[in-house]
């Protein structure tokens, strides 16, 4: 199985060189660039298949311990070695990087025929070749950051992603992608200097960075006070890619930005790259360090829920001029804090919970950002004002098989019970009402009770932009009685006109239909994924009884 894992990681990368050489003799143009689209779909059907196997031949019986491990030196004056693997908490989020990746290849392939990479307004051009190149590189980075078992590696594979993101960003993004892709990149590289200097303090004094030696023993050779600097260096890098509030200021704007793959691979994989660091790294190896900071932790995770989503409600209200695509980017600001919650109340229920959130969060949210670029592909606007239409426009009754998805989606993303954003949220606050020994239970509770109040405004907001998205934003003695049009671009002169959409397309059905399965399947049968997580848990936090 370990050679398993290594082709996993190295087949994107072998991809993307392969994505830039020349095309064959015989292809040029439109030809050559679906040629290279095929070719991304491949790659990446490949690596999750390879994905797919290595999770069916896990070892079910003992998921709190390394499987398909290798561990060759790598710097031997250092002490860095390749040291890779996988267990519980890394395993569903390495499925998860490969099949979102394999979807947004799925989804550009067939949008490819109306603009390269999938986007059929993209500004500014790009060759397909790149925009395949680059997405096999993000998924190789992002694969290779849930299996890293050394300090150094983790690193490595961490800043790997940014710049295929960047790019992504800033090449094939909205009008606004020039600021948006420089505040991604000078946020993520602030905080990765601030991080990397705090895993080579653990690592010397620790005596080694190998991820498995260091939570062996909780830290054995770190000081308390190398504890509290380690967290709080390793820590803010982390926070800043999770976002935690108020760190977040970069990621609306690179949501807006991107293109519809860059949105769905950035909320649906890289935020889970820093709250997948505080449970692998910091948890196990610095765990005095965490027990202090753990209240702060928390008390920024429920303001950055709240924060969320009351951006969301001002953003989502009639007449606000709102954007569908920075709302969705805010709610992210708002699970994400669920998880860091989860994670803060340091017990095996709320770590679960953060666990379980990462991955339906991925599911959900990537969901979304898939369905609101192909609203903007069809009527050219993410604007609310504009999708909601005070002309009676519902996409219920212009595109309902479309409408239903968005209704799906949002309710999945409020923990509607049954579905996958449920449990995570639900356990996160199980962990609060009872956090770990040592941390201050009154605080928590209080933490618990602003974390309630942010479910309510979830759905609330929710609500609201399925009735002025989904079924008209204005009540019905405010509309005016209009005859329908064929296309948009009556509606673009000015016309007060009801637009015909076209429904849910068949690559669209393909793409997005797993994530609806997977979505219920995790919230009726939530066991199948706690029972790989819950052992690799306790593995990791050892004496936790709750």
């Amino acid at each position: 199985m370990q050679g398993l894992l290594i082709g996993v990681l190295l087949l994107p990368l072998l991809g993307a060189v392969a994505a830039l050489l020349p095309p064959p003799p015989g292809l040029r143009g439109r030809d050559s660039g679906q040629a290279v689209l095929r070719h991304g779909v491949t790659v990446t059907g490949l690596v999750l298949a390879a994905s797919v196997v290595l999770a069916l031949g896990f070892d079910t019986d003992h998921p709190g311990t390394m499987q398909a491990e290798s561990d060759v030196s790598w710097i031997p004056s250092l002490g860095i070695r390749v040291h890779l693997g996988t267990d519980g908490v890394s395993l569903p989020l390495l499925v998860l990087t490969a099949l979102l990746t394999f979807l947004c290849a799925l989804y550009s392939y067939g949008h490819g025929a109306k603009g390269t990479g999938g986007e059929s307004t993209a500004p500014g051009g790009g060759s397909p070749q790149a925009f395949v190149a680059l997405i096999l590189l993000l998924e190789s980075g992002t694969l290779a950051t849930f299996a890293a078992l050394d300090l150094v590696l983790f690193f490595l594979a961490f800043e790997m992603v940014l710049i295929p993101m960047y790019f992504l960003i800033a090449r094939w993004g909205s009008a606004e992608r020039g600021p948006a892709a420089w505040k991604f990149i000078l946020y993520t590289l602030l905080g990765s200097v601030v991080m990397l200097l705090g895993l080579l303090l653990v690592g010397l004094k620790g005596g080694t960075f190998d991820m498995v030696a260091l939570a062996a023993d909780n830290g054995p050779g770190l000081s308390h006070t190398t504890q509290l600097i380690a967290v709080l260096a390793i820590g803010a890098g982390l926070a800043v890619k999770t976002p935690m509030w108020p760190l977040h200021s970069w990621l609306p704007d690179a949501h807006t930005a991107a293109p519809t793959v860059g949105s769905v691979l950035l909320a649906g994989v890289l935020l889970k790259m820093g709250t997948y660091g505080f449970v692998r790294i910091l948890l196990p190896v610095a765990p005095d360090g965490m027990r202090t900071f753990a209240p702060y932790l928390a008390a920024f995770a429920v303001v950055g829920i709240v924060y969320g989503s009351l951006v969301c409600l001002s953003l989502a209200r009639q007449g606000a001029k709102g954007d569908l695509k920075r709302l969705i980017a805010y709610s992210s600001v708002g699970h994400m804090g669920f998880v860091l919650l989860g994670i803060a109340t340091m017990t095996r229920t709320g770590v679960n919970g953060a666990l379980f959130a990462n991955v339906a969060h991925g599911l959900i949210t990537g969901l979304l950002f898939f369905l609101v670029g192909a609203l903007k592909e069809r009527t050219g606007s993410t604007d609310l004002d504009t999708l909601s239409g005070a002309t009676g426009a519902a996409l219920y009754g212009r595109a309902p098989r479309f409408g239903g998805l968005l209704a799906f989606g949002a309710v999945a993303s409020l923990g509607l019970p049954g579905l996958a954003g449920f449990w995570g949220e639900m356990l996160t606050l199980l962990g609060a009402y009872h956090p770990a020994d040592g941390l201050g239970r009154p605080a928590f509770v209080v933490f618990m009770a602003f974390g309630g109040l942010g479910t309510l405004l979830t759905a609330g907001y929710l609500l609201v932009v399925v009735r002025r998205v989904c079924m008209g934003g204005a009540p019905l003695e405010e509309r005016e009685p209009v005859e329908p049009v064929e296309s948009a671009a009556d509606v673009e002169s000015g016309a007060t006109a009801t637009v015909r959409l076209p429904d849910v397309r068949t690559y669209e059905y393909v793409a997005w239909t797993p994530l609806v399965l997977l979505t219920v399947v995790a919230g009726l049968w939530p066991a199948v994924l706690l029972g790989l997580t819950d052992p690799a848990v306790q593995h990791l936090l050892p004496g936790v009884t709750r």
